[in-house]
């Protein structure tokens, strides 16, 4: 049976007021990712945090966010359920707006998880997922960087093939006009 993981009255208090704070203040590179290394989430350089985030309210030091990433408006990082797990947000890594990454979970570097996923395995670099559960949908061709026009961005994305569109059985032929 697994140990239940506890935390002290006093800290619980200091991490949830900081973790409220950094949801509605404002400063998506400044006092917010301050607000949060102050509750002991691992943060390198250049990151950026949405309004509304929400990062493991109980173990903030089990996350690491290093540089360059992005967490979107109202994303959810749960970095523990009982047990220690951890969440690791690489360089460069996007995480959209309203996402959710459940424990045990990282995100590669200049991966991008689209608003609204569920990511409940880690991603691989380069890789843009989506859905619930969220699944590898591209590769990403160039870093979603600030520096970066989102239309040249989708442009250099590569489509990975859909287990959905795939031919089934023996024999059985490709669609028209698809690549396999």
């Amino acid at each position: 049976m697994l140990k239940p993981v506890r935390e002290s009255l006093f800290r619980g208090l200091i991490n949830r007021v900081l973790q409220h704070l950094a949801r509605v203040m404002p400063g998506a590179q400044s006092l917010r990712v301050a607000l949060h290394r102050a509750r002991g989430v691992k943060i390198g350089k250049n990151v950026w945090i949405g309004y509304d985030a929400i990062l493991d309210t109980s173990r903030p030091y089990l996350i690491t966010l290093e540089d360059g990433s992005s967490i979107g408006i109202r994303a959810t990082i749960i970095a523990h359920f009982r047990e220690l797990q951890g969440v690791k947000i690489e360089q460069d890594a996007f995480v959209g707006p309203g996402a959710i990454i459940l424990p045990n979970v990282v995100i590669g570097r200049g991966a991008v998880v689209t608003a609204g996923s569920v990511v409940t395995q880690s991603v691989a670099p380069m890789t843009v997922v989506q859905g619930n559960p969220a699944v590898p949908v591209a590769k990403c061709g160039v870093i979603l960087a600030a520096n970066v026009r989102l239309k040249e961005f989708s442009r250099q994305l590569k489509p990975l093939a859909s287990p959905m569109h795939q031919p089934k059985g023996p024999g059985a032929k490709p669609a028209p006009g698809s690549d396999s």
